[in-house]
């Protein structure tokens, strides 16, 4: 410990920033294979509903030790967990890993909404907006998203970002980023019991050479049912489905 409290503050900026081009570097492996964009940069090459969808379906349903189980679809997901939990829900997939579980809401501050498993892995939602991560792991600490108004509203135009996140030492490394947004097709579609009017949205941001897009259905009111937002370096990206408003 002495010696990393020894080191000068020029010398701690260079160690964070080579470790900030490793972990970009696998950023963009990810934005690489995940991205989905058409010829104006705003349609999701296909329904956004349907990439929540193979995302939840193909997540098992055991644990350690469990017996193999049928992928459940998402509709199997929701069905169950709107039967057990009377609260609001979500489905939340992490790619990177492969496995989508159901959150519920635990806490609440004006529209900052916190959703958790059982084992305390979750996510800090606002109005939809991934905020950031708890428990998981390589989490995010807060997102700052001056896109946001954009975004609700539906709009074309631009802005800056900045990930914040935990870093090995336990601090928090900020990740500025400059983001375009666009907009493609309305989508009408229900789920778990609700239905849904939406207009596709697509945030494209970048740092350091990488380039990762978030992707959202959105509705008049400035809703955000059904997303796939950046989550991290480390992370990668999170599939997010509303079960229970």
């Amino acid at each position: 410990m002495g010696e990393v409290l020894a080191v000068s503050a020029s010398t701690t900026i260079e160690r964070r920033a080579v470790r900030l081009t490793a972990l970009l570097a696998a950023a963009l492996g990810l934005a690489a294979c995940g991205s989905q964009t058409g010829d104006d940069g705003g349609t999701l090459g296909g329904s956004l509903v349907q990439v929540a969808r193979q995302a939840i379906g193909s997540a098992g349903g055991g644990g350690a030790g469990a017996p193999a189980e049928a992928p459940r679809s998402a509709e199997q997901m929701a069905a169950t967990a709107l039967q057990v939990n009377p609260g609001p829900l979500v489905l939340a997939g992490l790619e990177s890993a492969g496995v989508t579980q159901v959150l519920a809401l635990t806490g609440e501050n004006g529209a900052m909404r916190t959703y958790m498993t059982p084992n305390m892995e979750g996510v800090i939602l606002r109005r939809g907006l991934l905020i950031g991560t708890r428990g998981i792991g390589n989490d995010l600490s807060t997102a700052e998203i001056g896109t946001e108004g954009l975004i609700r509203s539906r709009s074309a135009g631009s802005g800056n970002r900045i990930m914040r996140i935990y870093g090995g030492d336990g601090r928090e490394l900020p990740l500025p980023m400059t983001c375009t947004v666009a907009t493609g097709a309305g989508q009408s579609f229900s789920f778990a019991g609700t239905a849904w009017n939406a207009t596709q949205v697509a945030e494209t941001c970048r740092i350091a050479g990488a380039e990762v897009q978030n992707s959202y259905l959105v509705t008049a009111g400035g809703e955000i049912p059904v997303s796939r937002q950046w989550a991290g370096p480390g992370l990668g990206y999170i599939t997010l489905q509303t079960i229970r408003p």
